[in-house]
């Protein structure tokens, strides 16, 4: 069991909240409304820009070219996954400048300052414990929904679910994953493994949040 696989087990009911969301749930029947997924996606591309500084924040608390070299990567997808956003979101006819005009919403600004917090006042590790729940889990969730649709090609949701189920992001996530472990390796005691997991509890609980915010946004 990597330190992924020990952080979800200790983090089980938060973790859960996240992954088995009525957001995702409503997604893989293709019943969620396009105004739920809208805002969502509005608010997820403001969040991505928060989260390419929280990848800029690594490559700083980096001592190791190897960490700085994750870091890297981890930027470059986060920029790659904002232009899926902006092609999804032109299909609404919102354009790039009316998404970046669009306020944070407070579940937007609760996770992904959380984030920057977490990597301001903590070490590396502390960071992409609390990156991991978005990096790592996004490529399960997308995984597991392409799984459970018969067929994607007719799915109202497709591109989305194609895209973090697709070769490049679960190389990106695979990646991540090995990268976290390394850092585990390196610097996490038993002792410090609880205030990892309490940060990893709160990650995924924030990211249910954000599910959250795309239903009510949608009532």
């Amino acid at each position: 069991m990597d330190i992924f696989d020990r952080l979800k087990a200790a983090a089980a009911p938060q973790w859960a909240s996240y992954v088995e969301h009525d957001f995702l749930q409503q997604m893989q029947t293709g019943t969620l409304s396009q105004a739920a997924f809208r805002e969502y996606l509005v608010q997820d591309y403001l969040f991505l820009i928060q989260f390419a500084r929280a990848w800029a924040l690594a490559a700083y608390k980096s001592r190791l070219p190897s960490d700085i070299r994750a870091a890297q990567a981890g930027l470059a997808a986060i920029l790659d996954e904002t232009e899926l956003h902006l092609r999804l979101c032109a299909r609404w006819g919102l354009s790039q400048a009316d998404i970046q005009a669009a306020p944070e919403h407070h579940a937007t600004v609760a996770y992904t300052r959380y984030v920057l917090d977490c990597g301001a006042a903590g070490d590396l590790l502390e960071l992409h414990v609390a990156l991991a729940p978005c990096v790592i889990g996004y490529a399960e969730i997308g995984q597991r929904l392409a799984g459970a649709i018969d067929d994607l090609n007719e799915h109202p949701y497709r591109e989305w679910i194609g895209e973090y189920a697709g070769e490049a992001y679960q190389d990106v996530a695979a990646s991540a994953r090995k990268h976290l472990d390394e850092l585990a390796a390196r610097s996490m005691t038993e002792s410090r493994f609880t205030e990892l997991a309490a940060i990893f509890a709160q990650a995924s609980r924030l990211e249910a949040d954000f599910w959250q915010m795309g239903l009510q946004a949608a009532e």
